[in-house]
Order: structure tokens, then C-alpha cells, then sequence
């Protein structure tokens, strides 16, 4: 008899249907670490996450191989949202207020783990990990209201989604970090845009 399917790494839907128990326990262990991530960060300890999902940590690692495949799954939610409001920021009369707008929303998810930002940059230099996987629907679909923000004419040619995501996630970073600050994050990113607009190109190299 052949032997069992390999699990593809840092998947966090196993390939085949899983079985009624099996599913209970996937869905136990998303529920937990939601719970967990949001009271303690995405560093929380995933023994204690299938502790209070009644698992074994075996039972975690079979549905999600590393720390980076459930914060992804935990952090799928949020990406539908995510994409979903992209799709209706496309149709807005102003490119640029459309993507501030989206910027925004990115960051306001980002928050609401603590320790996902840093996961989401830190996987951006890992593209085999699941978590960056889970991103590239995310520079996607920012990229295409970045274009029109740039037809526009209301942001530099050369600003890519890839550094602009960074600098959010780096934003929502320093947020959670300066909980007694709220409104860091929207000053940072207002100073961030001032930098992308066309007539604020910085000056050539080696100018004073």
C-alpha cells in the first residue's frame, strides 16, 4: 500500500478532507490561538494553545507545521476583510484617499495580534514560509490601487507595495509598541505619505 501523502511545508489546510474529529481539532486549535495571540501576541507559547484546545502538541504541529503556518491561518480572516475592502476602495473617485484609506485598514489589522506586523516583515524575507504566501494577495491587491494612485499623479513612480507594506507593518509595529499614543500610528503615516508624493522626491545623492 502507498505510503501516506507528504505534507507540503508550512501549508495550513492539509491537501485532503479531514476527517469530522480531525476538523474539530483544527477548528479547537484556530479558536485557541486567536484567543491567545490576541491576549499575549503571536509569541505566545502553542503548548499552551493546544492545552486549551484539548490537544496533544503533536495534534498542532500535524495541522500546522510551524508558528508561522498558524499565525497565518489566525491571520486569514483579516485578509478576506482586507481584500474585500481593496476590491471596493478600486472604484473610489480619489486613488490616493483610496489607498490612505486601505493603509489604514492594513495597520488596524496588523494591531489586532500582537506580533503579527513583525511575523509579516520578517516573512517577507522568506518566501517559502506560509505566511508570506498568505501576504502576496495582500501586495496584490494593494498594487493595483497603488497603480492608480500613481496614474494619478498622486504618488512616485518609483514607490513599490512591497516597501510600502514594509513601512506600514513598521508603523503598526512602533504602534503596539507606544500603546499609550493612539494616534502614532496615523501621524507616521501621514508623514510617510508626505514622502511619496511626486514634487517631495528626495534630493540626488551627495546633495546638501
Amino acid at each position: 500500500m502507498a505510503g501516506a501523502r507528504p505534507e507540503r511545508p508550512g501549508t495550513t489546510i492539509p491537501p485532503r478532507p479531514l476527517r469530522a474529529d480531525a476538523r474539530r481539532n483544527y477548528e479547537r486549535l484556530l479558536t485557541e490561538a486567536r484567543t491567545v495571540f490576541a491576549e499575549h501576541g503571536t509569541g505566545a507559547s502553542l503548548e499552551d494553545i493546544a492545552r486549551r484546545a484539548e490537544v496533544g502538541i503533536g495534534t498542532l504541529y500535524r495541522h500546522f507545521p510551524n508558528r508561522h503556518a498558524l499565525v497565518s491561518a489566525v491571520f486569514e480572516d483579516a485578509l478576506a476583510d482586507l481584500l474585500a475592502r481593496s476590491r471596493e476602495l478600486l472604484d473610489a473617485p480619489q486613488p490616493c484617499a483610496a489607498l490612505v484609506t486601505w493603509l489604514r485598514a492594513v495597520i488596524t489589522h496588523a494591531s489586532e495580534y500582537r506580533g503579527v506586523s513583525r511575523a509579516l516583515m520578517s516573512a517577507s524575507r522568506d518566501e517559502s514560509s506560509a505566511l508570506a504566501r498568505c501576504s502576496r494577495p495582500l501586495r496584490e491587491a494593494g498594487s493595483a490601487l497603488l497603480v492608480r494612485a500613481q496614474e494619478a499623479g498622486d504618488v512616485r513612480r518609483d514607490v513599490s507595495i512591497g516597501d510600502l507594506l514594509q513601512l506600514t507593518n513598521a508603523i503598526a509595529l512602533a504602534a503596539e509598541e507606544t500603546p499609550n499614543d493612539p494616534q502614532l500610528a496615523d501621524r507616521l503615516l501621514n508623514l510617510t505619505l508626505r514622502g511619496l508624493k511626486p514634487n517631495q522626491a528626495p534630493p540626488p545623492s551627495g546633495s546638501n
